[in-house]
């Protein structure tokens, strides 16, 4: 007899990191109610059509709805501190090739006035590396274009 023991498809991506950083000429609280918004990606992602959310908080699923080629990402927010501005999610589903994917978000103060955000995501496969590196940079600039 075959005993079944606890399993999971998740688990730490292997493949490659990217990190994507923007310094802001404004306070970090500002900054961190656009990128810490985890149901508002698509302020900043142009390429998302829509997002829709189930839950609130900690485990909560976010749908990402891409405008073109009808891809879908499904993401599960593991943390979120909200006095350290950083929050971190997990990739459960996607359309994209992504096999695993984590990724965690931080605004840190630099000053009254300026503060860094700065995306990380660890993915396989590490193929995957130029086209993440190259998304995340996209998404930071357009955060830096709202407050510049």
């Amino acid at each position: 007899m075959n005993i079944l023991q606890p399993d999971t498809l998740i688990k730490n991506p292997q493949g490659c990191q990217v990190a994507a950083s923007i310094t802001v000429p404004t306070d970090a609280l500002n900054v961190w109610k656009v990128v810490g918004n985890f149901a508002g990606f698509d302020q900043f992602i142009p390429a998302l059509e829509r997002i829709e959310m189930t839950g609130e908080g900690v485990s909560s699923l976010r749908k990402k709805f891409f405008r073109e080629g009808d891809h879908i990402v499904v993401e599960q927010l593991n943390s979120r501190d909200e006095q350290a501005k950083t929050m971190t999610w997990t990739t459960l589903y996607n359309t994209l090739g992504i096999v695993n994917l984590w990724a965690s978000m931080q605004v840190v103060p630099q000053g009254d006035q300026h503060c860094t955000a700065t995306w990380t995501i660890h993915a396989e496969p590490a193929e995957l590396e130029g086209f993440l590196q190259a998304f995340a940079e996209g998404a930071m600039d357009n955060v830096l274009k709202r407050f510049v």
